[in-house]
This record gives C-alpha cells, structure tokens and sequence, in this order.
C-alpha cells in the first residue's frame, strides 16, 4: 500500500513538473530504512538502484546500476560475508566466541571483518603478500589477523586459500568460509539481490549482467530473476582480461588455459566455482570488457554521472552499456556497482600508474584533467 502511494505521489509531481512531495518522500524513506534492530547486520542490502543517464540516453534503454558501495562495509561482499557466516550458525559450525577463517585479498574480507565485530568473532585473514600494505592495515584496524603469505597458483598447497583452511582445521570453534564454493554465497544474492532488482524495477528488468570472481553475485542474481520472470530476463556473464570464463560460454564449455591479467580486482576465475557451476547453463552469454574500455568507464562516470566508482563496478557499467546496445531500444538492464574508487584511488588516479599499465591514452583526453595524482 505504501509503494504504490509514492509511485501514486511520484508519478503526480512528474506531471505537474513539480517536485516530489514531502510526503512521498517521506514514504519512499521509511520503506527503503526503517530501523535496524540488529545494528550494521541489518544495514546490508537495500541499496538503491541508480539510472546511469547518460548511458541510457546512448542506448535507448533504462541502464540501472545497484549501488553496492552503499552497503555499510563499503562493497557488495557484505551480503556474502554476513550470509557465509550465518550459514556456520545454523549448522553449529561456528558457536558464540569462534573463529571465523578466509582467504581473501579483497573486499570479502573487509565484510567478514565488520560481520565478525558486530558479532563478537575472532576474523583470521590469509591473503597474497603481493596486496597493497593499505588493505592489511585496514584489515587489521577493523580488528582481523591478518597473514600475507607468497602468491601461488591454487594448486599450490602453500596457496593463501588451502593455508586458511588448515588453519581453521587447527583451531576447536572455528570455520573456514571457502568464499568460492561455499554456496550460502550465491544464497545471499538469491534471498536479497535477485528479490531487490525484481521489486524495484516492479519486475520490468530485461537483462541481468555482471563480473564473476567467486560466481556468487551472477549465480544468485540470475536464478531469482529467471525464476521470478518465468525465463523472460536474459543474464550476462561480464569477463575481463586474464579470464576463462567468457572463452568457456562462447565455446560451450571449454575450459582454456588461464593467459594474462587485468587490472580489475576481486573478479575474473580460471575455474567455475561451487557457487557459478550449478547456474552457468541459465546464462544467455557473456561479454568480453578490456581493460582500455574499463579504465575510460572509470572516467565517464565521475564525469558524467558523479560516481566515484572502481575498476570492477566500471567493467559491469561497460558490459551493461553493450548488452543494451545489443538488446536494443526500449530495455530495463541491470547490473552491479560494486564498490567505490576509494580503496584504488592511488592507482586508478594516478598519472604513473596509468603509464605503466599503457591506459593513460584509454582515458579521454576531455577527461584527462581528472588525473590528478603523479
């Protein structure tokens, strides 16, 4: 009753050409808030959805973007995070007191580390010592253990990933989290992004698409979707350089050998994960984003839409712009920003950097006055 008196309200003052009332403001504010009974645990989710204008106006379509950098902890690795370790709850792994393991070079841990606060557990980190000093002492601020340990493969056994899990199997109370095939991931976005996207476009979405680095995002995402359309929303898998994912759809399930990289963080795999593997058939394809056409998206969206994004949100607002473009005029498509530029700040901004890389002829010249660090 409320939502249909804002669009009732809403819907009036756009005829009118005046401003939306108080009053509907009033609505849409207690319907998007209220108050979080269990503190931050509660602030996860419920993040708005954002029309990219300027792109729509390119496109012909409504091209929306969910502001994942709007949950507490800053990225959308707050639903995983809250979501893995309340599945340990439920199945007596992890009692008051525990201890919560992960491996994890980014944003995942920054969830588990402000989950595991509010409530009241240990948070032991294993990542590659190949991070930047700024992420450990953010980590080990927001009151992790933090263990940087030499970058190798996966099939390493010295791997930051297979040295969590046999320190939680060291420890009574504990548990490793295993982001990447712990399926409570892919639940997260199943039980809240799916169900959050479909209601706030009141199930006019078209399209679906998004990066992939643990698959729980796009796994979870797409399954609601599909199943809450009967079919009708069309999901993309947005892979950047150094990925094998996009080569794996577009050859109907061959697995290549992992080439090269990207300066995307927390997406791209060389494997399909627990949490991807079960929904990778309801995928209607994939799309192919270079680092070239990232790097200049991190640019048009401070520019043209004000938001201070990083590389992997402006790899899915790429991917967005062309599954819209191939969907043609007159399509709802949806994808994820997943978190700001704060944390790549000193990279994505800076002149060297962007040499080094050979991106800085990437960003549009008109655009070029954003870079302002040497």
């Amino acid at each position: 009753m409320l939502r249909t008196a804002a669009r009732q309200l809403a819907a009036s003052g756009r005829r009118s050409g005046a401003a939306v009332s108080g009053d509907a403001r009033a609505i849409g504010i207690s319907q998007a808030q209220g108050i979080g009974q269990r503190g931050f645990l509660d602030a996860i989710g419920k993040t708005p959805l954002i029309r990219l204008n300027k792109l729509s106006e390119e496109t012909g379509c409504n091209v929306l973007g969910k502001a994942e950098f709007q949950n507490p902890g800053g990225s959308v690795k707050d639903r995983a995070a809250l979501f893995v370790v309340e599945d340990a709850e439920q199945k007596g792994l992890l009692k008051p007191g525990g201890t919560v393991v992960e491996g994890t070079a980014g944003n995942t841990g920054i969830g588990l580390a402000h989950v595991c606060r509010a409530k009241g557990y240990r948070l032991v980190i294993y990542m590659p010592d190949t991070q930047s000093q700024g992420k450990i002492d953010l980590l080990r601020l927001l009151g992790a253990e933090v263990y940087p340990v030499p970058a190798v493969p996966l099939t390493d056994p010295q791997n930051y990933n297979h040295q969590a899990q046999r320190h939680a199997a060291r420890l009574d109370n504990a548990v490793w989290t295993n982001q990447f095939d712990n399926t409570a991931n892919a639940r997260a976005h199943f039980e809240t992004t799916g169900p959050e996207i479909w209601h706030q476009t009141a199930g006019t979405v078209d399209a679906f698409t998004c990066a992939t680095g643990t698959g729980g995002s796009l796994a979870g995402t797409t399954r609601f979707l599909k199943e809450a359309s009967q079919g009708r929303v069309k999901a993309y898998l947005a892979d950047p350089p150094g990925s094998v994912l996009h080569s794996y759809i577009q050859s109907g399930g061959k697995l290549a050998e992992r080439a090269g990289g990207s300066i995307t963080e927390g997406i791209g795999q060389g494997r399909v994960t627990d949490n991807l593997a079960p929904e990778i058939e309801l995928l209607d394809g994939s799309v192919h984003i270079s680092d070239e056409k990232t790097i200049a998206m991190v640019y048009r969206c401070l520019d043209e839409e004000g938001l201070y994004l990083g590389a992997s949100s402006c790899l899915n607002v790429v991917a967005a712009k062309e599954v819209a473009e191939m969907l043609g005029p007159g399509n709802t498509v949806v994808t994820l920003l997943c978190d700001g530029a704060y944390r790549y700040a000193d990279r994505l901004f800076s002149r060297r950097w962007l040499e080094e890389k050979k991106l800085f002829g990437a960003v549009p010249e008109h655009l070029r006055r954003y870079i302002v660090l040497p």
